[in-house]
């Protein structure tokens, strides 16, 4: 009876040794094991290749919402429809004029086919994102209602998509105002072969006011956008309801927006 007892206890000695073991090597392997950051490959018709490390560290929404929109091939065919010599060049709209957006459908098969938009993870909107727009940091672009009032920062800050640009030049401006979460790690001269290309003043430049001269002659084309995540689902971000600047606008003169018939 006595052999049996200690027979037990060193058993039992022995799977509370192994279980500690297989503890602490779970303990180590994580602390050891090296989690690389997802990287975006870009394609560009007749440029090249750009190879963009992602910072989900820094701001996990908006890495989570280009990953999703990239490897569904949502940047496929579009292009480069904005572009500022010794500043950036900006894509990602599908209508490509500055003014289009994704749709929760672009993110995922049984999404509605309804525009959205995601929170700026930057200093001023609270977020602790201090990477600086220098040169090759990629960077999600955004509204400016404050330009109509004062009191829509949060409906600024909160109006990012689709569309982002990559810096060609650093510009401190930009800093904890704007979401920065990734950097080119191969291809900046691709980069600035595309900054490179003529630009001219928007087609209806006179009408808006905007005589920037920015749009692209022949706008250059995103063959393809997909990102490697090393074996990280980075899911889908949480989606907003974009801000409604016409409708704001009716009511700030007393219209009720129902009550405009169509002609």
């Amino acid at each position: 009876m006595k052999n049996v007892k200690n027979i037990i206890w060193i058993i039992a000695l022995i799977l509370v040794i192994v279980l500690i073991a297989v503890i602490g090597y779970g303990y180590y392997k994580k602390a050891t094991m090296e989690v690389k950051n997802p990287v975006a490959t870009m394609e560009v018709e007749n440029f090249g290749t750009i190879k963009i490390e992602l910072y989900p560290e820094l701001a996990p929404q908006t890495v989570a919402n280009f990953v999703a929109l990239s490897n569904r091939g949502f940047y496929d065919g579009l292009t480069f429809h904005r572009i500022v010599k010794d500043f950036m060049i900006q894509g990602g709209d599908k209508e490509g004029t500055g003014q289009g957006s994704a749709s929760i459908k672009d993110l995922k098969d049984d999404g509605e086919d309804t525009e959205y938009s995601i929170k700026g993870e930057f200093v001023s909107n609270g977020v602790n994102n201090k990477l600086k727009f220098e040169e090759g940091v990629i960077g999600m672009a955004r509204n400016d209602y404050t330009q109509y009032s004062s009191t829509l920062a949060e409906e600024s800050y909160n109006s990012g998509s689709s569309q982002f640009f990559i810096m060609t030049k650093a510009n401190s401006s930009l800093n904890g105002n704007y979401t920065s979460f990734g950097k080119v790690i191969e291809g900046m001269d691709i980069v600035h072969n595309i900054e490179a290309v003529e630009v001219k003043a928007a087609d209806n430049s006179e009408e808006s006011g905007n005589t920037e001269v920015s749009t692209p002659v022949n706008p250059p084309k995103i063959t393809s956008i997909r990102v490697e995540t090393y074996g990280t689902d980075y899911g889908l971000p949480e989606t907003l309801t974009p801000f409604d600047y016409t409708t704001w606008m009716y009511k700030q003169y007393g219209i009720d927006p129902s009550s405009l018939s169509a002609e």
